[in-house]
């Protein structure tokens, strides 16, 4: 979940928008438009679009250029083949997909379908989120986006986990241009000289790509404000219409894009800034979307390729005389029954992760139902979570923040599925220290308002993450569909009603940064206490007690207006994830 920020407004070359500025252009109405009816490509989507554009005669002739651009996104540290969620016939499957030895399979046989005009870009988020990349700090990723041979990449916002120097050590060991816009090295509080590329042009094809990239200028308050020290985001507003016009202009391209990290909300929000004029496609990532139909913006179309791997994103366009006269989006899945793993891949994925593999495959629990996060009330995962901190120091409440974060894990043939020391790295990719506070329980009404508007507001600029609060020892009932300040309808601690006198004791993990009187967002809490271990020794601890493990869906959060497995923010518009 995201914290409410708003950037003081500066002219010249400071901030000049917030994010709030940012999203106001869409407004309620206009998201309605954009995530409701998509545009459809002139040729249709898909392959689809990819048939049409083999018989189109100006392609053969030479009179015009097919381009092929693949999109990976929020990989994760995500290097196997593993299990996937998906929603169909109303409810939830599995399946085993992605994996880069598959991905790579994939990407060469896209690369032999077009060769001399694929290109291959990542959107951010691929060296944070699994044991592989914990331990190594990220940099087991790089001898693998090497050998993928990506024509481009930008950073997202949890790539500043380990710091400013590694995030520099490992992107630009990847082998390929770094794009960033709105990254500057921090001088004194002001932007100085960019951190990567602010622009870069493709020549593929016969056609001159440019690429604008845009990581999320609230990293440094989304996060541990420590990660990012010595960087300065700036809003997109402070130097994209530049930057595009140069590529426009000084630079002729053809086919301008925005590379960006920044979720979904947002980045289609981008799309409708004047601004952004001269951008054909925003290509997203951040929030883990699928998006199997691009949104449409304004100015542009906007995709995102889900997570994990476990999807690559493909996107044919046909450019003649500098127009785009075709285009068709496909979102490949990542399947193990279709792609094979490269030999060639296999092997580097050996070799970088052997040093770590002992230690992180080593099972330390094991489950009988399906560990997964991708529910937006309360989720099996948030379950066993919370449950581990409430048996190991008994509070009130312990919670878990909310997110769409770790692949799932389900068990197999026999009913067992093994829990491995990686698979415990991609549900807490931070393994930060538990800390537990004094609450009166006047604050927690409150509190929680604001946790469900930062999910559920009707202005979309309100908006901060999208998944509820999870939580062990409190239950919640509330209305999505009403207005700020009155959705709670009651909770229940230790199965009475909430009593607004009475000091709670509540836990939950330290976020650096935060003052003294803060603990998950609840703002003054008293006599807050580290008390002595990580979330992960609590979660090791509570598997080796109880193994097999069944977490399950119980009802901890409800909603009047939303089923236990609504899996989007955005009720009553076209985009559903699935």
């Amino acid at each position: 979940m995201r914290e409410e920020h708003t950037e003081p407004s500066r002219s010249g070359d400071a901030f000049r928008t917030t994010r709030r500025d940012l999203l106001k252009a869409v407004g309620v109405a206009g998201l309605a438009v954009t995530f409701g009816p998509t545009v459809a490509a002139e040729a249709g989507e898909g392959t689809a679009a990819r048939q049409s554009i083999r018989r189109s005669r100006a392609v053969a002739g030479g009179k015009a250029s097919h381009l092929t651009l693949l999109q990976t996104a929020d990989i994760h540290g995500q290097i196997e083949t593993h299990d996937e969620f998906f929603w169909e016939n109303g409810r939830p499957a599995y399946r085993r997909v992605g994996g880069f030895p598959r991905i790579k399979t994939l990407v060469d046989g896209v690369r032999a379908d077009n060769p001399g005009g694929t290109v291959l870009l990542d959107c951010g988020d691929c060296f944070q989120g699994s044991g592989y990349a914990a331990l190594s700090r990220g940099e087991v990723m790089a001898p693998i986006m090497r050998e993928m041979g990506y024509n481009l990449v930008i950073p997202g916002n949890w790539e500043v986990v380990y710091g400013k120097d590694q995030l520099l050590k490992v992107i630009n060991d990847y082998g390929a241009p770094v794009v960033c816009t709105n990254m500057f090295h921090d001088e004194n509080g002001r932007a100085g000289g960019p951190l990567f590329l602010p622009h870069h042009v493709v020549d593929i094809a016969g056609v001159r790509i440019g690429v604008v990239g845009f990581n999320d200028p609230m990293v440094p308050v989304r996060q541990d404000p420590a990660y990012s020290a010595g960087i300065k985001f700036t809003q997109p507003e402070y130097n994209a219409a530049e930057q595009i016009r140069m590529l426009r202009e000084d630079e002729h391209c053809e086919l301008v894009l925005a590379m960006t990290h920044m979720g979904i909300a947002q980045q289609v929000g981008l799309a409708s800034e004047p601004y952004m004029a001269g951008v054909d496609y925003v290509l997203g990532a951040d929030t883990h979307e699928r998006i199997r139909d691009p949104l449409q913006g304004k100015y542009c179309r906007v995709t995102e390729p889900g997570a994990f791997g476990s999807f690559v994103g493909r996107l044919d366009v046909v450019v003649e005389n500098g127009k785009v006269r075709e285009q068709g989006y496909e979102l490949i899945e990542v399947a193990e029954r279709r792609y094979v793993e490269n030999p060639k891949m296999r092997h580097a994925v050996s070799e970088a992760t052997g040093p770590y593999k002992a230690r992180l495959e080593k099972v330390i629990g094991r489950t009988k139902t399906p560990i997964l996060r991708y529910y937006i009330l309360e989720t099996p995962m948030d379950n066993l979570i919370t449950d581990a901190l409430y048996e190991k120091a008994r509070p009130d409440v312990a919670l878990s923040n909310g997110f769409r974060f770790g692949p799932p894990l389900v068990p197999g043939r026999g009913g067992i599925a093994q829990i491995t020391e990686n698979y415990l790295w991609s549900m807490l990719p931070v393994n930060s220290q538990a800390e537990v506070a004094d609450v009166s329980g006047a604050l927690l009404k409150p509190w929680m308002e604001k946790e469900l508007n930062n999910v559920f507001a009707a202005d979309p600029a309100q908006r901060f993450g999208g998944w509820v609060v999870r939580m062990r020892g409190m239950e919640v009932n509330f209305t999505a569909g009403k207005p700020f300040g009155s959705r709670v309808n009651w909770i229940k601690i230790a199965g009475a009603p909430l009593d607004p006198n009475r000091v709670y004791r509540v836990l939950a993990c330290d976020r650096g940064g935060d003052p003294p009187d803060v603990l998950c967002r609840i703002k003054g809490v008293g006599n807050k206490t580290a008390l002595g271990f990580t979330i992960h020794d609590a979660v090791t601890e509570y598997l080796a007690k109880n193994s097999p493990v069944a977490p399950r869906l119980e009802g901890r959060v409800t909603a009047t207006d939303l089923p236990q497995t609504a899996l989007g923010q955005l009720p009553g518009t076209g985009y559903e994830f699935h």
